[in-house]
């Protein structure tokens, strides 16, 4: 199924050089030499083991003026707008907890009221049926029907 391992030397290649042309523009400009617009002062400077060292003065860079502080630190004026935005939200919160046991309240006290209403109704059909004979009583030409008997 497989082949065999066959001892052979490596293949050897033959090496390949890349030499890049370079791309030339269409038209060459010109290239002109700028000067600077002052010569800066050349300082040599003796080493303590003899050597000299010669080259062009930097000026030493100026630290940047520090800003003036704040009387007030940043962190403490983000912490006490959070107090104001943190006393606004829970006044509002408060006014809708209210709000919303108000509006239970009332809900509560519609449906007692419905509930006591409707329980009158029932108990004066029951009390009041107690009073008479009792019985449905009609009238169909000139007949009365009473306690499911028929009378003329």
């Amino acid at each position: 199924m497989y082949p065999e391992n066959t001892p052979h030397p490596p293949a050897v290649r033959p090496v390949e050089v890349h030499h890049p042309t370079p791309i030339t523009p269409a038209v060459a400009a010109p290239i002109v030499p700028v000067q600077p617009g002052a010569i800066p002062s050349v300082a040599s400077v003796v080493l303590p083991d003899g050597r000299v060292v010669t080259g062009y003065a930097i000026n030493p860079a100026q630290p940047e003026p520090l800003a003036a502080k704040p009387a007030v630190s940043r962190a403490a004026v983000n912490v006490a707008l959070g107090g104001v935005g943190f006393l606004a939200v829970c006044g509002g919160l408060l006014l809708l907890t209210t709000f919303i046991a108000a509006l239970t309240a009332l809900i509560t006290q519609l449906i007692i009221l419905a509930a006591v209403i409707f329980g009158g109704w029932i108990a004066v059909q029951v009390f009041s049926a107690s009073g008479s004979k009792g019985g449905t009583t009609v009238n169909i030409r000139k007949a009365v029907i009473k306690r499911n008997r028929f009378y003329q």
